[in-house]
């Protein structure tokens, strides 16, 4: 069985290969019956060269035989096998005739899509017959009788045998099997007779009925297949009486034509044989013979006469023409038989209206009628393939077909080949289809076929347009917007949300979604029905306010969305303190800030909103130091800060919403005074009045003083710098600029010896910087035996300006220039000698007591020369008649800062009462800062005149009291100002008044009623003696001549007498006039 099948596949795959060369509209494949299935027939994209990707095959005629790759064309084979013999078309075949089964494909373009229209591709596969089946006999046993005496050499026809193969697989060849008593008597003969072997049986001997009657002889049939199939039967040989002669046709094949739809009855046509015998031997039966079912079923034959009459219906769509033999055999005992072939053509008859198939095209598919087109596909889209046939011929075969009614569908011919039998038509779209307007056709189409009557038929298809997902799912309103209080609970239903879809079923079903994935943390939706609902606690403070989309997706294929936005404003609740800033506030203000300046601001929020938002702020403990402005949130002082009183304030903030109930929080605040630099340093030690003795050969390096002061601010305000400004020309002296300490740098020479007199300024580093000066004494002789006269150069020099350097021995530079002039009069007269050193003698005491006198420098004038009194233009006169203006109070002339030199009263008083200097509160450029850097419990000199009686009115007494320090301090007044009389600020110096209790003074009293009167008005130098001391004290300058300057007037003391007439005194600076206080004292 390998061999033959392998055989076959050659011949299948040579017979495809002849059939290659065919034209796409004649395309024709041969392939043998009874392949297994999955056989490859043919591969249209191969073998025609059809497109091979991007179309799709769609097998429209074959089933259930072939199936077609949808992909490559590729026809296939199936289950069912492709039997020949068995095939609608193929079972009437005579021999030599073709098996066709025929195959229709579309091919649709899947990149244009299914609106681009299927084409239709029509063909045939010829089955090829193998040789399947085996040759059979009518009957197993077959009869045949043979006359006796019947004369050696004559034929007996022999049954034959029938096989359903055609071609080589047909009946090939008889053999014939005898018995020993048989063998001689006959043999067989094939003849041929229209390409049929007819089996004969030879006679070969004398038969004898009277010996033998019947001979059981065995006849074997066998086809040209390969292999060969074979079958056998009995052929049993009875031997009868003689008769002579067979009948005979008048002709030798016989035609007739038999209109179809003849009534049962109808004569078809009448053969006729003759036999020359006679009697029972003449007379002649008429029998079909080798005639097919159809015949058997459609036609009859009069076994006497020999005509053919109608049986059936003839229906010539079913049989188109009959074909078979008719049998004469005589009526003798040994009967003898002939045959001939008959053929009746069936004529066609307008009978059958034209048929109207329709079927699914393509990826169109039909089912109980009803076509399913998608309302998107383009115009010019196939719904159906539509067949029209008609089983008639000719002019009754050729169709008219169209579509009846309005309808938005053609027909388009479809097929490439013509062919007036099987027309076929593409029905198509004429213009585009809306599900949502009309959703199913009926269509019908008419055809109307030629004959004479015309006949018609019809058929319909519903076509139902499928809904495409066309429509996106709407929402009405797009945006919601909707209030939601904060504080809820989890799973809260926020609002939902409801989208429409004009498509239908799942085109139309819709599924929420929440579009934004953050929000899809804090809200959830349902997917079914669109309620929105919050995940989580929602917090206004947090967040105000969410917006995000919602989306509605239908189920369509591809899915269509629709959006809509949702506004979500969280309404607020009274859920959160007030809120400083800070968890605690430190401001820093500069003391002597007005009252009523901001301290600072604080800010407080409120997360809440509204009115549990708005904050009002107190101060706790309300003590009316502070106040708050609340909106701004600005506090503000109550009081002027003076930081060395109280540096830092404390207190606390409530800050209180409006929301019901309130809320409230605390923050603490802290003031912190910043100072400022509104304190000048001032001197602790050394006093001005104070001095350091040294010797001449002190060695260097050596620590002359140490200069002590305070600030009473702090930081760099209090941070203190000490530099010497003046009385150190020759640079013998340095001061540390840190620790104040002077130390000695230069030895001293002999130019050195005397009073040294330092101006130490201090200076503190506040912006702008304040400063005071410091007086610093160094006395420089080999001895210091003589102290009085060393405390009257150190008094002289407070009164000495400090731009006049005071630095050991002024007059030696003049010493040595007389020592030379001594030196060269050496020669002259004792007398004149002892004279000239009387004179220097007299000298050097003058020049002790003078003060105002400038180092290395000589006096152009005598500074002991008495100052003109009267006559002195310099002097304001009082006038005449008047009494002076009451004084106003020292605290009022220190306020308005209206004294600019060191002009005093003398006042008179009681006599019990001490006498008192009254200095001023400011002082000239130049002078030291007396009052303000030395501050003493000590009560302060005064001198003050005032008569020993009321009747003497010119006699007047002086008075001096003797401080016990040589320091000199301020009238008791707490105000003191800068060394800079015209500083823009002052501070309040916090040493204590002084006493009003008085120490014992000792008094000096001397008259000047008595006495003549110096012109000059100048106090005899004796009176000056008796004060302790010795030499006159420096800081009695007072000129009782004259006219007096008007000074600033004392408070009021009721204690005291009346205010006194006495004239005023004047206080005479020693850089207002070169003259010397003490000339001409003696």
């Amino acid at each position: 069985m390998a061999a033959p099948r392998r055989a076959l596949l050659l011949y299948l795959a040579l017979v495809l290969r002849a059939s290659c060369g065919a034209a796409p509209s004649d395309i024709l494949y041969r392939v043998a019956e009874e392949q297994p299935p999955n056989t490859l027939i043919g591969s249209l994209a191969s073998d025609r060269g059809l497109p091979d990707t991007g179309h799709l095959y769609k097998l429209e005629v074959g089933s259930p035989y072939l199936r077609v790759d949808g992909k490559t064309g590729d026809i296939y084979t199936t289950e069912i096998p492709l039997d020949r013999e068995t095939l609608k078309d193929c079972r009437n075949l005579l021999e030599g005739d073709e098996c066709f089964l025929e195959f229709e494909v579309s091919i649709t373009d899947m990149v244009k899509g299914p609106g681009s229209g299927p084409r239709l591709i029509d063909g045939r596969i010829e089955v090829l017959d193998i040789n399947d089946n085996t040759p059979q006999f009518s009957s197993p046993i077959l009869s045949l009788s043979i006359p006796e005496n019947t004369h050696v050499g004559a034929l007996f026809s022999i049954p034959m045998a029938t096989d359903r193969d055609s071609g080589g697989n047909g009946v090939a060849e008889y053999s014939l099997t005898a018995g020993p008593d048989a063998d001689r008597l006959f043999s067989l003969q094939v003849a041929v007779d229209q390409d049929e072997k007819l089996p004969q049986l030879v006679v070969m001997g004398n038969l004898d009925r009277e010996r033998k009657d019947s001979y059981d002889l065995n006849i074997r049939v066998v086809d040209g297949g390969r292999p060969a199939r074979a079958s056998s039967a009995l052929l049993r040989v009875t031997v009868t009486d003689q008769n002579d002669n067979a009948p005979k046709f008048e002709r030798s094949h016989y035609e007739a034509e038999l209109p179809e739809n003849s009534p049962q009855g109808h004569s078809v046509l009448q053969v006729r044989a003759n036999d020359a015998d006679t009697g029972a031997n003449g007379e002649i039966d008429y029998s079909l013979h080798q005639a097919s079912e159809a015949v058997q079923r459609l036609l009859r034959i009069d076994r006497s006469t020999g005509v053919i009459y109608v049986k059936g219906l003839v229906d010539r769509e079913e049989e188109s023409f009959l074909k078979f033999f008719v049998v004469a055999k005589d009526r003798g005992p040994n009967s003898k038989s002939s045959k001939v072939l008959v053929t009746i053509n069936v004529r066609d008859l307008n009978d059958n209206a034209p048929a109207i198939e329709i079927r699914g095209i393509g990826l169109v598919t039909h089912q109980d009628g009803v076509a399913n087109i998608s309302e998107d596909m383009p115009i010019g889209t196939p719904v159906a393939l539509v067949q029209v046939s008609d089983r008639d011929e000719g002019e009754n075969a050729v169709v008219t077909c169209v579509v009846a009614g309005d309808v938005p569908f053609q027909l388009r011919p479809a097929s490439e080949s013509a062919n007036d039998r099987k027309r076929k038509y593409f029905l198509q779209t004429t213009t585009p289809l809306d599900y949502e307007r009309v959703r199913d056709y009926r269509i019908e189409i008419v055809a109307v076929d030629s004959g004479n009557p015309a006949l018609s038929s019809s058929n319909s298809l519903k076509v139902q347009v499928t809904d495409m997902n066309d429509n996106a799912p709407v929402f009405s309103p797009t945006l919601l917007e909707l209030d939601f209080a904060e504080g809820n609970q989890p799973g809260d239903r926020v609002l939902g949300v409801t989208a429409s879809d004009a498509d239908s079923g799942t085109n139309a079903e819709l599924a929420y979604s929440i579009v934004e994935p953050a929000a899809s943390r804090l809200f959830e939706i349902e997917a079914d029905t669109g309620e929105i609902r919050v995940r989580n606690l929602l917090d206004r403070e947090e967040r105000e306010r969410y917006e995000f989309r919602v989306a509605a997706a239908d189920k369509g294929v591809p899915c269509k969305t629709g959006t809509a936005t949702v506004v979500i404003n969280v309404l607020d609740r009274n859920d959160n303190d007030p809120k400083f800033m800070l968890s605690g506030y430190s401001f820093s203000v500069i003391e002597n800030m007005a009252p009523l300046n901001p301290v600072g601001v604080v800010t407080v929020t409120d997360a809440d909103k509204g009115e549990n938002a708005r904050v009002r702020l107190y101060v706790e403990p309300d003590n009316g130091k502070f106040v708050i402005q609340n909106g701004t949130g600005t506090i503000l002082s109550s009081i002027s800060f003076d930081r060395e009183k109280e540096s830092t304030y404390t207190f606390s903030l409530r800050a209180v919403d409006a929301g019901d109930p309130p809320r409230s929080s605390f923050v603490g605040v802290t003031i912190n005074v910043l100072d400022e630099n509104d304190n000048a340093p001032y001197v602790t030690k050394p006093a001005n009045s104070s001095y350091t003795y040294m010797s001449p050969v002190t060695p260097l390096d050596t620590s002359v003083e140490m200069v002590e002061a305070e600030d009473i601010d702090s930081g760099p305000n209090a941070e203190l710098v000490y530099a010497i400004t003046g009385g150190n020309p020759y640079d013998l002296f340095y001061i540390s600029p840190t620790s104040g300490e002077i130390m000695l740098v230069q030895e001293f020479t002999s130019k050195h010896n005397g009073l040294h007199r330092l101006v130490v300024k201090v200076s503190d580093k506040g912006k702008p910087p304040r400063h005071t000066t410091a007086l610093v004494h160094v006395f420089v002789n080999d001895t210091k035996s003589n102290v009085s006269l060393i405390e009257a150069l150190v008094g002289h020099s407070l009164y000495t300006p400090l731009d006049r350097d005071i630095a050991g021995d002024p007059n030696y530079a003049l010493a040595q220039r007389s020592n030379i002039l001594y030196g060269s009069l050496a020669g002259i007269a004792g007398v004149i000698l002892v004279i000239v050193a009387v004179v220097v003698l007299r000298h050097r005491l003058q020049k002790d007591t003078k003060s105002g006198y400038q180092a290395g420098k000589k006096e152009s004038k005598d500074l002991y020369a008495p100052k003109q009194g009267p006559k002195s233009s310099k002097g304001k006169k009082t006038k005449k008649g008047k009494a002076p203006k009451p004084a106003k109070p020292l605290e009022e002339e220190a306020e308005a800062g209206l004294q600019k030199s060191l002009n005093f009263n003398l006042i008179n008083e009681d006599v019990t009462d001490s006498p008192r200097i009254h200095l001023p509160l400011n002082y000239p450029p130049g002078s030291p800062d007396l009052g303000r850097h030395y501050r003493s419990n000590s009560p302060l000199p005064s001198i003050q005149l005032q008569p020993q009686s009321p009747s003497a009115s010119k006699k007047h007494q002086a008075v001096q009291d003797l401080p016990a320090t040589n320091t000199f301090v301020g009238t008791g007044d707490n105000n003191s100002t800068g060394s800079d009389q015209y500083s823009d600020y002052s501070y309040k110096a916090n040493p204590p008044k002084y006493s009003s209790k008085q120490p014992p003074h000792r008094r000096v009293t001397f008259s000047t009623a008595n006495q003549a009167q110096d012109p000059a008005g100048r106090v005899p130098a004796q009176l000056l003696r008796q004060r302790p001391g010795g030499v006159g004290d420096p800081q009695l300058q007072v000129l009782v001549g004259g006219a007096p300057h008007r000074a600033p007037a004392l408070p009021e003391d009721t204690t005291r007498g009346p205010r006194p007439t006495a004239a005023l005194a004047k206080m005479e600076h020693p850089e207002n006039d070169g003259g010397s206080m003490y000339e001409g004292w003696n």
